[in-house]
C-alpha cells in the first residue's frame, strides 16, 4: 500500500470515528439508530438512512458513505456497483455533496473570470491533479471560477502558498504562480496577516462542512466532477 493510499484510508476512518451528532430518516426504526449509536459511539456520522436493499442502511459521513447491517452489527466501507460502469455509492455521494455546495458562501471564494458558466473548485496548490485541472480551466474564457482551498496534510507547503495568494495584491496572478509551480522550491514571503489566517481557516471549515476530503473536486453548472477529469469538464463546458 502506497503512503497516499494509506493516508486516505486513515483519513476516511478519522472522518467516521469522531464525536458527531447523527439523525435518522423517517422510515428508520428508532431502535436501529440506537443500536448503531451504541455500537459505534464515536462515529462522525450525519445521518442514517434506509436503503432499498433489505437489511442495509446507508451511513452518511463527511465526504463518505458507509453501510450498516444491524442484524450482524457490521459496518462496511466500500462501493456498491450496479454495473462495471456505474458506481451507485459515488452517484449518491455526488447528490449529497451537490446539495451542500448549493449553500456555499461564494463571496468567501477566490473569484477568477467573469464568464457565464459557474465553476466551483476545491483545490490544493501542491496537488498535481489540481494543477492539471487548473491549467485546463485557465484556458477557458467563458467561465467564472469560485475557488475554495483545501490544503491536505501531506502537502507541507500548501497552507503557506495559500496565504501567499490571499496576501497578494493580484490574487489571480499569485494563484497562477502557485498552480504552475513557480513557488516550488523557492523562498517567498511568509504571510501571517490575521485576516488572511482567518480566511484560510474559513476555507478549511467550508471544505469540511461540505465533506471534501480529497482534491481536486469541481461543480460545473451544478454538475460534480471528482478529480481532474478533463474529458468530463470539456463535455460540461461544451468544449471539443
Amino acid at each position: 500500500m502506497s503512503y497516499r493510499t494509506f493516508f486516505y484510508a486513515a483519513f476516511a476512518l478519522y472522518l467516521l470515528f469522531a464525536p458527531f451528532g447523527i439523525s435518522a430518516g423517517e422510515d428508520v426504526d428508532p431502535k436501529i439508530l440506537e443500536k448503531f449509536k451504541k455500537s459505534y459511539p464515536m462515529a462522525q456520522a450525519e445521518r442514517l438512512n434506509k436503503t432499498d436493499i433489505e437489511g442495509m442502511y446507508e451511513v452518511i459521513a463527511p465526504g463518505r458513505i458507509f453501510y450498516y447491517f444491524p442484524e450482524k452489527n457490521y459496518l462496511f466501507a466500500g462501493a456498491l456497483w450496479a454495473s462495471p460502469n456505474r458506481n451507485l455509492t459515488e452517484e449518491r455521494l455526488g447528490e449529497i455533496l451537490t446539495e451542500k455546495v448549493k449553500a456555499l458562501p461564494l463571496e468567501k471564494a477566490l473569484k477568477i473570470g467573469d464568464g457565464k458558466i459557474k465553476v466551483i473548485e476545491f483545490t490544493d496548490p501542491d496537488c498535481p491533479y489540481c494543477r492539471d485541472a487548473s491549467k485546463f480551466l485557465s484556458s477557458q474564457s467563458n467561465i467564472t471560477r469560485y475557488i475554495f482551498f483545501t490544503p491536505l496534510p501531506i502537502h507541507k507547503e500548501a497552507e503557506q502558498k495559500i496565504k501567499y495568494i490571499f496576501c497578494a495584491k493580484d490574487r489571480e496572478r499569485a494563484y497562477e504562480e502557485a498552480m504552475t509551480g513557480k513557488l516550488d522550491n523557492k523562498k517567498f514571503e511568509i504571510c501571517n496577516d490575521d485576516k488572511v489566517v482567518r480566511l484560510l481557516n474559513e476555507h478549511k471549515q467550508i471544505s469540511a462542512s461540505v465533506g471534501i476530503n480529497s482534491t481536486p473536486q469541481f461543480w460545473i453548472n451544478g454538475k460534480r466532477v471528482a478529480g481532474a477529469n478533463i474529458n468530463l469538464m470539456k463535455s460540461l463546458l461544451g468544449v471539443k
